[in-house]
């Protein structure tokens, strides 16, 4: 079984490198790399120089290219101690054509041709754009390198920094000591509850290990999930803190800050991160905070977009087994009656009609009948759940319909029952003992993917209903051009595809002893 486990593990770990590869292949080599601009408010402003270069900027930002600025090049050798901070910036001024370059300049701007050239960079430099002896708006003079990300430097960057790991060295320029502190009176709640907490200090986040009153209760921050930024659907933040965090309404609490200072405040000080100076920049951070950890996650009343996913999913997968079960069990038994006929036309009028269609039949049913028909965060009716739920159980109860009466007949046509009949044993018996449970061995195979499958939320459904859900997100991620959101997307779906594959065929062999997955040796 180890074994097994071993090489499912592995050829899961492969499938999910060639499914993320194929969708990076379309997204970045046959997607018009113009259209992430359609959305976009800013770009329509920029002029001349500055738009090409903000394009380059954004095309970076969604992986597409590499792109170095003269300036950051400069910076750089700065940091590397191979030029002082006044050569930088005497180097820094180029001219409004080339020919304008002061000596220095013409320096430095060699040595960066050079070297980005060397690295298959291609250097662009656009001269000045003049409004009679003045430059445009936007035409100011630009200089920088640029590539294409190959797909295998592409992929090969996204798996290796799918994990992160913080630590006491993960910022630069912190003020005081480098450690981590463990407490069993958290900060956070003013220090008067027992609380055990570890916070860093030169660490990206604050909190590296709290308890509260969300599930799981015990969170950490020592290992992060990296699939990904959004840069339009949640402009940069974190793929799967945009799938994971609560949506809704603020709810507000009496929040005790670092500095001492207490108001009523929906910050949560469990999510603070490092952001550089922003303690200086801003009075409000000065009044509350007392280091440059500000930057903090708000709390909200509603579920996360997993969380909805997961509700109407796991309600919906329940409701398919309760019904769609023991249908089939009962037109196996009377077979060509009735009942069988009636749960056959069913059958296949789920299959024949197009999901959409009776979706949105009973959509227009449901609000006939005063059910809410649009998904709203800030009601309380839990009716709005209704239509969506009966929406995906329909087809899920067909299918289980389906495949138990076939799997119940073909049983009952097996050998092994007419030699059970023949051996005197009653049809209950052979029914309870033998049929079905043979025939529910196969289903069993799905429930691990039925659950699982719940988290990834459904696309027409969600979209539909406008339930703020998993689905709903790749299908605004794919309007939007959220390259990010979509390639973390589909890891996120195509982890939990290979996992739920693997648990079903365990729980196929805890059900069934017969089933083995060791190779013997012959």
């Amino acid at each position: 079984m180890a074994k097994y486990l071993f090489k499912r593990i592995l050829y899961g770990i492969f499938s999910l490198v060639a499914v993320v590869a194929i969708v990076m292949i379309l997204i970045y080599s046959m997607l018009d790399r113009e259209l992430v601009f359609a959305g976009d408010a800013n770009y329509v402003k920029q002029k001349a120089n500055q738009k090409e270069a903000y394009k380059y900027n954004k095309w970076e930002q969604y992986g597409y290219v590499d792109y170095v600025p003269y300036g950051d090049y400069l910076k750089d050798l700065v940091k590397a101690g191979e030029i002082d901070e006044e050569t930088r910036a005497a180097a820094a001024s180029i001219g409004r054509k080339e020919d304008k370059d002061s000596e220095i300049t013409k320096e430095y701007v060699a040595k960066f041709k050079e070297y980005y050239g060397s690295k298959g960079y291609t250097i662009v430099r656009l001269d000045a754009k003049l409004s009679g002896k003045k430059v445009a708006t936007g035409g100011q003079q630009q200089l920088f390198a640029c590539r294409d990300i190959p797909l295998r430097e592409r992929v090969w960057k996204y798996f290796t920094g799918l994990l992160t790991f913080d630590n006491i060295h993960k910022v630069e320029n912190i003020s005081g000591e480098r450690k981590l502190t463990f407490t069993w009176h958290d900060p956070a709640y003013g220090g008067y509850k027992l609380s055990p907490a570890i916070l860093g200090n030169g660490t990206f986040h604050k909190y590296l290990l709290y308890v509260d009153d969300r599930f799981p209760y015990v969170h950490q921050h020592f290992a992060s999930l990296n699939l990904g930024t959004s840069y339009t659907v949640n402009q940069g933040v974190d793929v799967f803190t945009t799938m994971n965090a609560p949506q809704g309404s603020y709810v507000k609490s009496m929040v005790t800050y670092p500095s001492g200072y207490t108001e009523m405040s929906a910050d949560d000080l469990h999510t603070a991160t490092y952001l550089e100076g922003s303690r200086d920049t801003s009075l409000v951070n000065k009044d509350r905070f007392t280091d440059d950890y500000t930057n903090v996650i708000t709390k909200k009343n509603g579920l996360s977009k997993i969380g909805y996913s997961f509700v109407i999913g796991i309600i919906e997968v329940i409701l398919a087994y309760l019904v769609g079960l023991p249908i089939g069990v009962l037109m196996a038994r009377k077979k060509d009656k009735l009942a069988d006929k009636i749960g056959t036309f069913y059958i296949v009028f789920v299959i024949a009609v197009p999901s959409l269609a009776y979706i949105f039949m009973i959509k227009a049913i449901g609000g006939k009948l005063g059910l809410p028909t649009t998904f709203d965060m800030e009601s309380t009716n839990r009716l709005m759940y209704f239509l969506p739920i009966i929406s995906l159980s329909l087809p899920a109860i067909g299918g289980l319909m389906r495949w138990m009466r076939r799997y119940m007949i073909d049983q009952m046509n097996s050998d092994y029952v007419k030699f059970a009949r023949s051996g005197g044993l009653s049809e209950k018996e052979i029914f309870r003992k033998h049929i079905m449970k043979n025939a529910s061995i196969p289903i069993i195979h799905g429930i691990p993917g039925a659950v699982l499958g719940a988290m990834v939320g459904a696309i027409v459904t969600e979209r539909v209903y406008v339930v703020p859900g998993a689905g709903n997100l790749l299908t605004i991620a794919i309007t939007k051009y959220d390259n990010g959101v979509i390639v973390g997307v589909t890891l996120f779906y195509a982890t939990l595809t290979v996992t739920s594959l693997i648990l079903g065929d365990i729980l196929m062999s805890i059900v069934d002893p017969r089933i083995s997955f060791t190779t013997k040796d012959r």
